[in-house]
């Protein structure tokens, strides 16, 4: 069975640099669940994503996981990309310049005045949320794909460092203390219901 390089399960175990048995005893959840979840085979539940995200450092995944398996996320969250740090800054730059030069703003108060929106302003409004949405798209993406996490940025092991040293990615003291935690929550929290696939 050809390997699947897609799942985004396995990219952000990967990328942290655990293995499968390493990823298993960290998130307190069997090796067969994690080849589940790497396999398609079963989705895992957002209680176990969340843990993911903290001990993978990768806090894309739980955007991945939502789009993946949740179809109303996609009405509400416009779809991310991946963008270097830099073009998503003047992405934003030039978002908010047009914004502010278009009186967006302005016109949505104007809309606003009398408290509804009335058939002959919907598509002036429509037309600003589709501003204000590329807007958020983008500062999503800064958010997700481009703030580093500083604790994962410091222990990042080189390219060619050993499997000892990057299993130390994941000590006890890293992922366990913030799991063991409770009420202490990732951003952004997660339901606790698991989704299937079919």
């Amino acid at each position: 069975m050809p390997e699947d390089y897609s799942n985004i399960y396995k990219i952000a175990r990967r990328a942290a640099g655990f293995t499968q048995e390493s990823a298993a005893e960290q998130l307190e959840i069997s090796v067969d669940s994690v080849r589940a979840y790497e396999t398609y085979q079963r989705t895992p539940p957002n209680e176990i994503v969340e843990r993911m995200v903290i001990c993978f450092h990768a806090p894309q995944l739980a955007y991945q996981h939502l789009h993946e398996t949740t179809g109303l996320v996609s009405r509400i969250i416009p779809q991310l990309e991946q963008r270097s740090i830099l073009e998503v800054a003047i992405r934003i730059y030039n978002r908010m310049r047009n914004f502010s030069q278009d009186s967006c703003l302005e016109r949505l108060m104007a809309i606003a005045e009398d408290g509804r929106i009335d058939d002959t302003e919907r598509p002036e409004f429509d037309e600003i949320i589709e501003e204000l949405r590329s807007i958020i798209q983008s500062g999503l993406e800064l958010e997700i794909f481009c703030s580093p996490d500083q604790s994962a940025k410091k222990e990042r092991p080189e390219a060619a460092t050993s499997r000892r040293s990057v299993q130390g990615l994941a000590s006890e003291n890293d992922c366990k203390s913030i799991l063991a935690q409770p009420g202490r929550n990732a951003s952004p929290s997660f339901n606790r219901e698991g989704v299937t696939r079919p």
